[in-house]
């Protein structure tokens, strides 16, 4: 069975100009959609309908195909459902491709997981339907006017009030994504034909993007799931927590002074991070490359000790590690260019900053949202201090 994902994304937006390409979470919006479609495990193929050329060229960074959308499909009026069988011309009558399953999802649902795309499809091969929806758990009561004036209950008898545990479950759409049988689809020309299957989602990630609120809210919600993510990659057991410094704990960059002095910039931040670390016990170490004087001054006043002048830094990490009783398997290490690949490569956690070399981000387990001097190491101590599963698994040595 080939199963096609296709997210519609016109460029006109009236209530949140270029809503489909604002940042929300640290990318554009459109990217979470386009990511969690590329990592469902039952969609062979992902692409963008859209009339607008920065969404597209989103769309192409992101990973996806993309369709261009005619201007009649992209109005205020037309249906997705018009882009969607646009979208399966061009495919077939292009390349000669007729996918057996269409997904549609949602760019303005940014929560919308993988899980939840490969859920939804499960359901309608599980139920046997033609089509199928990811909706949410609804306990709410509804009201309407009855037209005279009087309150009257929608899904309920106003004169009783029932428990919700004795109520008969009901459901909320949630917008988010879509699964319907391409052939019946073809003729039925919407969404809904046929027998309908129904996937739970869990009601956090139901979020949509209409209102600018909205927006604040998914930016939340999507740092919080980001920061649990990360959490969850953090070993259950760490001994030391060891960082290269520049990338690291500066901002990779320099300042020549008229007399030929150097300078870096550091965080505050950052610098608390470690404190709070330190303060909870946790052995740190600075292994450096360079040797100057403001990496000293810089590990001296946060009280970390530093190694400084090391251009293999894989051996005498070992032997740091080997003196005090610490494991490189619980050894995480951070840093940010191809000097720090054998020790992200050996370590049982290795950890990147945001703007670290693409090899460095590759060999990594843990990639920071931060950059390198811009509260880096402050969101991993955030990480690592807030985390309820990590611990120190060794106490330090008295060599130490």
């Amino acid at each position: 069975m080939t199963t096609l994902a296709i997210i519609p994304a016109r460029g006109g937006s009236k209530g949140i100009p270029r809503k489909n390409v604002l940042p929300v979470g640290g990318k554009p919006m459109i990217g979470w959609t386009i990511e969690a479609a590329r990592a469902a495990r039952s969609v062979n193929r992902v692409v963008v309908s859209t009339d607008d050329p920065e969404i597209a060229a989103i769309a192409r960074r992101f990973g996806a195909e993309v369709v261009d959308r005619p201007a009649e499909l992209a109005g205020d009026s037309a249906s997705s459902e018009a882009a969607l069988l646009h979208t399966l011309d061009v495919l077939r009558d292009g390349d000669g491709y007729e996918p057996d399953r269409l997904v549609f999802l949602q760019c303005t649902s940014p929560l919308t997981a993988a899980e939840d795309i490969d859920g939804t499809i499960a359901a309608l091969e599980r139920d046997k339907a033609d089509t199928a929806l990811a909706v949410v758990p609804f306990h709410y009561f509804l009201w309407k006017h009855d037209g005279g004036g009087d309150g009257v209950g929608i899904n309920h008898d106003k004169r009783t009030r029932p428990l919700r545990q004795d109520r008969e479950p009901q459901y909320l759409e949630s917008g988010a994504v879509y699964v319907m049988k391409v052939a019946g689809f073809r003729e039925a020309k919407h969404r809904f034909f046929g027998k309908t299957a129904l996937y739970e989602m869990p009601s956090e990630r139901r979020w949509e993007i209409d209102d600018p609120v909205d927006l604040e809210v998914a930016e939340v919600l999507l740092r919080a799931r980001s920061k649990a993510e990360k959490q969850s990659l953090l070993p259950e057991k760490l001994d030391v927590l060891v960082f290269d410094f520049d990338g690291v704990f500066t901002d990779n960059g320099v300042i020549v002074l008229g007399e030929g002095q150097e300078a870096v910039v550091c965080s505050r931040g950052d610098g608390m991070g470690l404190e709070l670390l330190r303060k909870a016990g946790w052995p740190m170490v600075v292994i450096s490359k360079e040797t100057h004087p403001v990496v000293s001054a810089r590990c001296a006043k946060l009280k970390i000790e530093c190694i400084q002048g090391i251009e293999d830094k894989l051996p005498t990490l070992r032997r740091w590690l080997d003196e005090r009783g610490f494991a490189l398997e619980r050894t995480l290490y951070v840093g940010n260019d191809v000097n720090d690949l054998s020790c992200l490569t050996a370590v049982g956690c290795p950890v990147a900053v945001a703007d670290a070399h693409p090899e460095a981000l590759r060999a990594s387990r843990i990639i920071l949202e931060s950059p390198g001097g811009r509260g880096a190491l402050r969101e991993l101590a955030d990480l690592i201090l807030s985390s309820e599963s990590v611990r120190q698994a060794s106490p330090p040595s008295s060599s130490s």
